[in-house]
């Protein structure tokens, strides 16, 4: 779980891996919550800012994220 709390998710800064192609899953509820979003990485070492546009997405519980060769840092407010 990254934020224990309700809040809406408005950009995220990855870093994909050259070990493969990757993936961030973001869920409402925990790991087996509903996922709101989902970003594929490409199998490439690199920086990757994602900006969502207007109020970004609404998380009503929690933010959990899974991840596969990435990092991810959430900005939200």
């Amino acid at each position: 779980t990254l934020l224990a709390f309700p809040t809406r998710v408005k950009s995220m800064v990855l870093t994909s891996s050259s070990a493969g192609a990757g993936s961030v899953i973001l869920k409402d509820g925990g790991s087996g919550g509903t996922t709101l979003l989902e970003i594929t990485t490409p199998a490439t070492a690199a920086f990757h800012n994602i900006i969502i546009p207007g109020e970004g997405v609404r998380f009503a519980t929690n933010v959990h994220a899974t991840l596969a060769n990435c990092t991810v840092s959430v900005f939200y407010g």
